[in-house]
């Protein structure tokens, strides 16, 4: 099994990042993969809708894994890395289709970028969740803050940002983060229930729907202003404050 899994069933595509000894963290062999992935689902017009999850029970995903970028120091190197990713998540936000975050543990730094990527975010109730980014010293670095004030009332979403806080599923619900929150006894079953309820069984009417707002995305300059975001934070990877936070989290 790759790092990342895809399969397919009655029209709903799962997309499972499979690195749960490492809290399903984000290196270049998940990002080949899932761009992988998403080549091979283009032109699938059988598809209703996306998901995508991590594995195991006790993390969606931990976001980039510092074992791999921990290393890079220089705003090109930076630049490299995170634009590949967010070009991938620009491409998730953009899928024709309905697209479903299933947050089945925690959810940190990048992986809330992955999840704000999504069109609904369904979240186990015991998941904890955080834009832990700024602790860093940089920003969301795959498009994250972009793709956020897209989904959320404004000043939510800039208190997500800006307090690095990691919060309970259910403050991430009332803040508007979540979309649902579930049971953790019952995640799985009751998250699968919940899209099935979502879908009528038309995707070119569901398709419909989606490029209405694809639309409104791509003509407001949603990528180039995602790419905005990824140079400012590239910017901020090399600083002095970002790099001195990568040294004490080695030295923990």
């Amino acid at each position: 099994m790759g790092k990342v899994s895809a399969s397919e069933r009655n029209g709903l595509l799962e997309i499972k990042i499979n690195r749960p000894e490492r809290r399903n963290a984000i290196d270049y062999d998940v990002m080949n993969e899932l761009e992988t992935i998403l080549n091979g689902s283009e032109g699938n017009e059988r598809l209703l809708a996306a998901i995508i999850t991590g594995s195991g029970s006790k993390a969606f995903c931990s976001g980039g894994d510092l074992s791999v970028f921990g290393n890079i120091t220089t705003v090109e190197e930076a630049m490299h890395m995170l634009s590949k990713m967010g070009d991938l998540l620009y491409r998730i936000m953009t899928l024709p289709v309905p697209t479903f975050a299933l947050i089945n543990g925690t959810a940190v730094g990048g992986g809330m970028e992955i999840a704000a990527a999504a069109d609904f975010r369904l979240v186990n109730e015991e998941a904890s969740l955080g834009f832990i980014q700024g602790n860093q010293a940089i920003t969301t670095g795959w498009g994250g803050s972009t793709m956020l004030f897209e989904k959320m009332q404004h000043d939510k979403a800039l208190y997500m940002l800006t307090s690095g806080e990691r919060m309970n599923a259910q403050k991430a619900k009332e803040l508007g983060f979540a979309s649902r929150v579930f049971h953790s006894a019952t995640f799985e079953t009751d998250a699968y229930e919940y899209i099935r309820k979502s879908l009528i069984p038309y995707p070119d009417v569901i398709r419909a729907y989606k490029k209405v707002q694809i639309n409104k995305w791509v003509s407001s300059g949603l990528k180039k202003r995602m790419q905005d975001e990824i140079a400012q934070c590239a910017e901020l990877w090399a600083g002095e404050d970002h790099l001195n936070a990568v040294r004490q989290f080695f030295q923990k």
